[in-house]
């Protein structure tokens, strides 16, 4: 979702959970604004509600610049701008996914999830590829190919070798693992590889199974209970791929080196933030995001294994080496896999997401097929279309020009659904496809054109079913009313109305004033050694900063590094309380680092032009603009509080 949102955030919050009590809280160009969509609002946006006369009139003050801005933008014709309108058409498409699936088999699927997660499997597999819409000839070519590899097993073959070996699996990873893909737990695999994993029995090879890979064979090798929930920091020396003897050398002296000062007491996040190479979680100490299980997330076995064979938080590994290079692994925190309880919701939003919300919501069309009487023509109204695709219609030029009649193919609620419709879907939708039979394309068209009308129908009713898709749904529309508006009238203005910011920036210059700075190098040495080696370098007046590191640091790139530029001295830690000399001054420690400045210039206190003050001069003239904005529009829409109601919420 968009930051542009604000106040529409996507989290389902019924308004008969918080209140159903009638009564207008606010009117604006004679508008209502009912006591439940506020309230609505106001608890999204407090995680600590108060109801006192105070708390309430601050927040109302808010929610009324909020409904002038979207009240405006309603007024200017925001609503019918077309990207607006398909933006917020795409969010409601997101939205009503929940709506839209079978709830009864949603809770079962979500509790076997959970048992899922309890355990552990351990399974290699073969796959053979083959495209979700490949022509009959091709699928059976595939499946004939997966059982002649099952025969080959069963008949006494080693799994790993036929995996691995000519003609074996079409996973280029099985050349390097013979297929064994270590364990894994519910979410961690297609739901239909993992259906096979979980009832395959320990020491059996599966029956062919179809995922959208192709077909695959499995063999469980083992079952254990779930090691839970892991978060681990690391510091990373990265090795190419194809690098060399003395890359990966140089890399492995790197890594030792590094922790043999974790073993010396130094900081994990500071050398991590210093030295790893992944940049990604260097600036947070290394840590990664969450992994075990119930976690869709996995690593590489090797970093798994070492991460959980830590026994207590704070452990550090000893190097790890991967494909990627060299870890040392820091223990953060170990959960045990939570209760059914603590862990619904969020085991309801994988469920949602994966393979299985296709099942739940295939389960939902049946029943609405029943409860809105559908009658299926299929078989008297999908000739036409049989006998008259061809190979056009994969090259996107097919027609239904030769179309004459105009038949019901389904009815639904007593509405037709006609073969006028269909072919109009089969022309928007081809290009998912390779040749196959017209038979086998015709049906499978019609089901997906068929599912898709159904649930499009029930989608359209909603507003109607649904108070609470339809408040979301409000919320959403104004959200992004709101960000337009605003990026057109203050925040894009700001920016690009250069004439109004320097007069501006003159009317409050004093505001944006430097204080004392440093022009200078900043030499930060590892210990007291090397800062002396240093300072003793920089005796001579000659000498150059690059000279002072590719010395300093021949044998360790851990020993110095070298800051350069402006530094503002209340800003900037290590220079804060200390009263530097031009030249090069003594050498002092803060928070175990030896510091050496070599100061060129000193910059008095004084006032910054507008260009080095345009990121907070910018951010000013936005809020002023907003403020003249908002008096401005409030002359236009007038708005009534009725406070009688304001304050009977809580009660």
């Amino acid at each position: 979702m968009k930051k542009r949102l604000l106040l529409a955030f996507g989290i389902l919050f019924s308004i008969n959970s918080i209140a159903q009590s009638g009564g207008t809280v606010m009117e604006i160009d004679g508008k209502k604004v009912s006591k439940s969509e506020f309230l609505q609002i106001y608890l999204k946006n407090n995680n600590d509600p108060k109801y006192d006369k105070q708390s309430l009139d601050e927040y109302m003050e808010l929610f009324k610049k909020f409904k002038l801005k979207v009240a405006e933008a309603e007024a200017l014709g925001y609503d019918t701008i077309p990207k607006l309108k398909k933006e917020l058409a795409g969010y409601r498409k997101q939205l009503s996914q929940p709506y839209l699936i079978d709830s009864t088999k949603n809770s079962a699927l979500v509790k076997q999830a959970y048992e899922r997660m309890k355990n552990e499997v351990h399974a290699a597999h073969i796959l053979v590829k083959v495209s979700e819409n490949a022509s009959p000839e091709d699928t059976l070519a595939a499946y004939n190919r997966i059982m002649a590899l099952k025969k080959r097993v069963e008949n006494g073959e080693d799994f790993a070798a036929v995996a691995k070996g000519r003609n074996g699996s079409d996973d280029p990873s099985a050349v390097r693992n013979g297929g064994d893909l270590g364990y894994f737990t519910a979410f961690q695999m297609v739901y239909q590889f993992e259906e096979a994993a979980y009832n395959t029995p320990i020491g059996k090879i599966s029956n062919p199974i179809r995922t959208k890979f192709g077909y695959h064979i499995l063999k469980v090798m083992d079952l254990r209970p779930a090691r839970g929930t892991i978060k681990v920091a690391h510091i990373m020396v990265a090795t190419g791929k194809d690098a060399s003897v003395e890359e990966l050398e140089a890399a492995h002296k790197k890594v030792e080196e590094i922790y043999g000062k974790l073993q010396q007491g130094e900081s994990f996040e500071k050398l991590a933030s210093e030295f790893s190479d992944d940049s990604q979680t260097a600036e947070r100490g290394g840590e990664l995001q969450l992994f075990g299980t119930g976690t869709t997330t996995r690593m590489v076995p090797e970093f798994e294994e070492a991460a959980f064979a830590l026994k207590e938080n704070g452990e550090i590994s000893k190097p790890v080496q991967t494909a990627f290079g060299y870890h040392i692994i820091k223990r953060l925190d170990l959960t045990p896999l939570r209760s059914f309880d603590e862990l619904k919701k969020e085991i309801q939003g994988k469920v949602n997401k994966d393979e299985r919300s296709i099942i739940t919501q295939q389960s939902f069309i049946e029943k609405l097929k029943k409860s809105y009487s559908f009658k299926d023509s299929y078989s008297k109204t999908s000739k036409w279309f049989v006998q008259n695709i061809d190979t056009n219609y994969f090259k996107g030029t097919w027609t239904a020009d030769g179309l004459k009649s105009n038949s019901a193919m389904f009815t639904l609620d007593g509405k037709a659904f006609t073969q006028k419709d269909f072919a109009a879907y089969l022309q928007k939708n081809f290009r998912s496809f390779r040749s196959m039979d017209s038979k086998t394309l015709v049906q499978k068209q019609y089901s997906a054109w068929q599912n898709s009308e159904i649930l499009a129908y029930e989608e359209s009713k909603l507003d109607t079913k649904h108070p609470d898709f339809k408040a979301l749904m409000q919320e959403y529309h104004d959200g992004i009313l709101l960000y337009e508006i605003m990026s057109d009238k203050v925040w894009n203005k700001a920016i690009k109305d250069t004439s109004g910011l320097k007069t501006f920036f003159a009317d409050h210059g004093s505001n944006y004033k430097w204080g004392k700075r440093y022009n200078a190098y900043v030499y930060e040495c590892l210990n007291d050694d090397i800062a002396k080696k240093v300072a003793g370098m920089l005796k001579s007046d000659t000498i150059s900063s690059r000279t002072v590191i590719n010395t300093i640091n021949k044998d360790s790139e851990l020993n110095l590094r070298v800051r350069t530029g402006k530094f503002e001295v209340e800003s900037t830690p290590y220079l804060k309380g200390h009263d530097l000399k031009k030249g090069v001054n003594p050498v002092y420690v803060v928070d175990g680092k030896y510091y050496i400045v070599k100061v060129d210039e000193i910059l008095e206190p004084g006032a910054k032009t507008l260009a080095e003050a345009k990121g907070a001069a910018t951010s000013d003239y936005q809020n002023y603009l907003e403020k003249e904005w908002l008096a401005e529009i409030a002359k236009k829409h007038p708005i009534v509080i009725h406070e009688q109601v304001l304050y009977s919420l809580g009660k």
